[in-house]
């Protein structure tokens, strides 16, 4: 009998390569999309799409009572810092509420179901060490709302995990990108922008924000390799960081970026791009993941960032 796979968020950026990494004989792949309806989505990710709020309480449990799936990835979420502190209420129902719903769900209606919750990085905020890699068992201290709502939701895992019997396993992805991406986020924001000055579209000057942070990025196609050696490997209750355990300034992620393109381009500093509040440093320690899974990244940063610019170069043909 097929396995049956639930993702929560299955045609965004993460989940459409998540879907493609399950893909196999031995998987029936369900997911929802919001708010774009599945006319206007990828339906090729999964073998059934649903438009579906995850905010909804009573629509979750209906499709988690039709579906009754033995693994759930639950990826739905606000995931942008700067859309959660422009849309906080926005932020709170679908990352907490939704994941709430959700949980409630699985416990009336597939308690066997195994579940990975996708936290974030960014939970450990600002009174993180400067001088070393994050693990696990570090202080947290989350600066926009966003990230409050991740560890809010890991604190809900933890509940159903141990009081209400669920099997969940937690990940905390460090940024991570590729091509898809929304520009809301920093590197495809960048690459687009190179891309429209190629094009002629606008200018050529790219605005920036704090280029000085320090971030350890991931290929998008190396954490969704993550999310299903834990959903095979990763021990109940438990929280993994997803890192490469290096970490790269986004100014070196810009001059990577530029390299790729030949003509002159000034780089301007955009206050509006600016955060209210900035983590310096985010290195992460990926010794508990490779210890339980054996993973490890292996796409380097530069083919990263030339895909994700050749599909920003396509979109605007």
């Amino acid at each position: 009998m097929k396995r049956k796979v639930f993702i929560t968020g299955a045609t965004g950026f993460v989940g459409s390569y998540l879907s493609q990494e399950l893909k196999s004989s031995a998987n029936i792949i369900y997911g929802t999309c919001y708010p774009e309806r599945p006319e206007d989505c990828d339906r090729t990710v999964a073998d059934k799409i649903y438009y579906q709020d995850i905010r909804d309480a009573k629509g979750m449990a209906a499709l988690i009572e039709e579906i009754r799936p033995d693994r759930i990835f639950h990826l739905a979420a606000v995931s942008s810092v700067k859309r959660s502190w422009d849309q906080r209420e926005e932020t709170f129902e679908t990352n907490l509420a939704g994941t709430y719903h959700l949980f409630e769900a699985i416990r009336r209606f597939s308690p066997q179901a195994r579940i990975l919750y996708v936290s974030s990085s960014d939970v450990y905020g600002v009174l993180a060490p400067v001088k070393r890699a994050l693990s696990e068992d570090d202080a947290i201290e989350p600066v926009n709302p966003y990230a409050f709502t991740k560890i809010s939701g890991e604190l809900l895992a933890r509940f159903y995990s141990r009081i209400e019997g669920l099997d969940i396993v937690l990940a905390r992805p460090f940024p991570h990108t590729g091509p898809g991406q929304s520009a809301d986020f920093v590197c495809p924001d960048w690459a687009l922008q190179i891309a429209q000055i190629e094009k002629g579209d606008r200018e050529p000057v790219m605005r920036v924000g704090n280029t000085q942070v320090q971030r350890d990025f991931l290929d998008v196609r190396d954490v969704v390799r993550a999310y299903d050696l834990l959903m095979e490997k990763g021990q109940k209750g438990e929280v993994y960081n997803i890192c490469s355990g290096r970490a790269i300034a986004l100014k070196d992620v810009l001059d990577m970026l530029l390299s790729f393109t030949s003509g002159a381009i000034d780089v301007q500093v955009d206050p509006h791009k600016l955060r209210k509040t900035d983590i310096p440093l985010l290195v992460g320690n990926n010794q508990k993941i490779q210890r339980t899974t054996s993973w490890e990244p292996k796409i380097p940063m530069k083919q990263t960032l030339g895909d994700l610019l050749e599909y920003c170069r396509s979109t605007l043909v």
